[in-house]
């Protein structure tokens, strides 16, 4: 059973019900039925249906990013840091382009953080240069090398015209002319509208998604640079 949402634009009445109900059998809701219907001015409104699907789920053949790393606490991110660097591993933040979306990239960065985690700031073996919002590439290239970032996170959450994708491919084609192979900093892209498993397509070494927690960023940040230090 699932229940859908959206709006037609069509006034509130039998007819706008007969449409919603359409529409859902088409997306293969049968039976289906509206369970709510509110106006939107006077020529929208706007539905909830809810019925039956007879479509299958087969998670054998769902291909996701799986996290290939342990999930560290911070005392152990701090152990790693320091233990293999001998040093601390600097991280510079952004939103590059036109993108002054700034709330994902304060959530992983700032202190505060995030559903009760905090941010890369609270981690005492970590150095984070926050730049904030509408960096450009150039300007994120010499930051980066200014600080000797360790690693470079970019959040965007911008997608008008696949906008999101063409500032990542940027971003990385400007890394990749600026550093050596072994010198170019790890390069981490994150935001809701992220395919995760478009990592190398984009040119970066780790795309997060929605939901990503300061933790889990951490921990791949102490486990990846750590291991290409040895």
């Amino acid at each position: 059973m699932v229940q859908l949402s959206f709006t037609l634009p069509l006034p509130a009445g039998k007819r706008g019900e007969g449409a919603a109900l359409q529409l859902a059998g088409k997306m293969g809701v049968d039976p289906a039925m509206v369970v709510h219907a509110r106006p939107i001015g006077e020529q929208h409104t706007f539905f909830v249906v809810y019925g039956r699907v007879g479509h299958l789920v087969e998670p054998d053949r769902v291909v996701v990013a799986e996290r290939d790393y342990p999930l560290l606490s911070p005392k152990d991110v701090n152990a790693a840091v320091r233990g293999r660097l001998r040093r601390k591993l600097v991280v510079v933040g952004a939103c590059i382009g036109t993108d002054a979306h700034t709330v994902g990239i304060d959530a992983i960065l700032n202190v505060k953080g995030i559903a009760g985690e905090k941010g890369l700031e609270y981690y005492r073996e970590l150095r984070v240069v926050n730049l904030g919002a509408q960096v450009s590439v150039a300007d994120l290239v010499e930051a980066a090398g200014q600080e000797k970032a360790d690693a470079v996170l970019v959040s965007q959450v911008v997608t008008q015209r696949d906008a999101h994708l063409q500032n990542v491919r940027a971003m990385s084609a400007a890394f990749r002319e600026a550093f050596p192979a072994a010198r170019r900093p790890l390069l981490v892209a994150g935001g809701p509208r992220f395919d995760e498993l478009m990592a190398a397509e984009l040119g970066v070494d780790r795309i997060f998604g929605r939901g990503t927690t300061p933790r889990e960023v951490a921990s791949y940040l102490a486990h990846t640079v750590t291991v290409r230090s040895r």
